[in-house]
């Protein structure tokens, strides 16, 4: 791969990265919710789901997702719900997004930072804005001369870095406010406004054309 393009790639991936998205507001909700540091575990779940997303787009399933209704509607629902899921989860949460963990549970720290990386993964996966992306962008940045499995290791790789520098610096954001959402009140506006936040991404995938012919 050319480091031009390399480079040109950056720039987009830094763009896209710190435009405002679910993985991006699922970082900010753990933050407040669970602390700066675990936050950052639904992160890593997410560059890992940009992993399998990358992998799925490399397959051809971008293709299938172009050429096949039912299978981009199945996947777009899917999306939608569990976007909406995350939206009313943290609706009508009290103080995190998680509640439904009992932290007095014997297992509880291991099995949360699991399902914290597990909704990171999720997120990731049941997006078809992603494999969408990655089938449209990486081909525009392959050069046909070199090794194809290398070059989407480093344009994958790239992006999933770039994505974890995003949800880091909106974490850190998140710090410096949440000593402001401290009283009860705040905290459930920023409950309200982050889960109608969901909701709304969740809407606006179901509004998502089909790109089947």
């Amino acid at each position: 791969m050319h480091f031009s393009n390399w480079l040109i790639f950056c720039g987009v991936t830094l763009l896209v990265a710190f435009t405002p998205g679910p993985a991006v507001l699922l970082a900010v909700s753990n933050s407040i919710a669970v602390g700066p540091r675990r936050a950052m575990i639904s992160s890593l779940g997410n560059a890992m789901g940009l992993f399998m997303v990358s992998a799925a787009a490399m397959a051809g399933l971008g293709v299938v997702l172009t050429t096949s209704a039912h299978a981009f509607l199945a996947l777009k629902l899917a999306g939608a719900a569990y976007l909406i899921y995350l939206g009313v989860k943290q609706w009508r949460s009290q103080g995190s997004v998680f509640a439904d963990l009992d932290p007095s549970a014997a297992t509880s720290a291991h099995r949360s930072s699991w399902r914290l990386f597990g909704h990171g993964v999720t997120v990731a996966l049941t997006n078809p804005k992603g494999i969408l992306f990655f089938s449209a962008l990486f081909p525009q940045f392959l050069t046909q001369d070199a090794p194809i499995l290398e070059q989407f290791a480093v344009l994958t790789t790239t992006f999933a870095v770039g994505s974890v520098l995003s949800h880091g610096f909106y974490v850190l954001l998140a710090r410096m406010l949440k000593k402001q959402l401290g009283d009860p009140r705040r905290s459930r506006v920023f409950n309200r406004v982050s889960g109608g936040a969901f909701v709304l991404l969740g809407l606006s995938l179901l509004r998502l054309p089909n790109k089947a012919a």
